[in-house]
């Protein structure tokens, strides 16, 4: 059974169930393989983007572009607090002093409200990512009643690679300068070779996960 037509059955036994399904996306080069398999399967469900104001200028380009090359439904998720009440005693820009809970009111809060109107998060997560990553199973339960489906979560970077070259998917423009994990401009870096792919997150920092795969999962 090849990706689209295994992806496909859980999806059609959760249509079959009555389950209300969206995932969500960064539009990183490597998130396009799961959007692109979901294209194939169902294109009409929602991919929703958390926009937190921080992104690169290239990310929402490249975003508009898949979403009008893939045909996706894609809905911009945008935090409820204004960025003019994110900051801290001294006035300082939350991600510069407490990038967690810049974390927390940027992605991990609009979320949360989201989960509350789906039974079901398609989620890319991969096993390879990261230590916390790793320990996820392919269905786990999440907030709300809600359960969180990882198709990805066997894949290896080697897979996503080879998927990537065989459907001719789109590159990031980024990543030809050096940037693998794009995430919001200022807690992202170029990568080096002596650094994991997670490690170009909140670099010099004991932070590798913004909380939407730690806060919103029940293990």
């Amino acid at each position: 059974m090849n990706p689209i037509e295994s992806v496909g059955y859980r999806i059609n036994a959760f249509k079959n169930e009555g389950k209300r399904m969206f995932t969500s996306s960064s539009f990183q080069s490597h998130s396009l393989v799961l959007l692109h398999i979901l294209s194939r399967i169902d294109n009409t469900i929602p991919v929703y983007f958390i926009n937190t104001g921080y992104h690169f200028a290239e990310t929402l380009l490249f975003r508009d572009d898949v979403a009008a090359s893939f045909g996706l439904n894609v809905i911009d998720l945008k935090p409820d607090v204004p960025k003019f009440m994110q900051r801290d005693s001294e006035g300082r820009l939350l991600f510069a002093s407490d990038p967690d809970h810049c974390c927390y009111l940027n992605k991990t809060q609009p979320m949360d409200g989201i989960l509350r109107s789906h039974d079901v998060w398609i989620n890319g997560v991969r096993a390879d990512q990261s230590s916390v990553r790793a320990s996820m199973q392919e269905i786990q339960p999440s907030l709300h009643g809600t359960v969180r489906y990882h198709p990805m979560l066997s894949w290896t970077s080697k897979m996503i690679w080879e998927y990537r070259k065989e459907h001719k998917l789109p590159t990031h423009p980024l990543e030809e300068k050096g940037y693998i994990s794009i995430g919001c401009e200022p807690c992202t870096r170029r990568i080096n070779p002596a650094m994991q792919e997670r490690e170009a997150r909140w670099y010099g920092l004991k932070k590798v996960e913004c909380g939407l795969h730690t806060d919103l999962i029940v293990k």
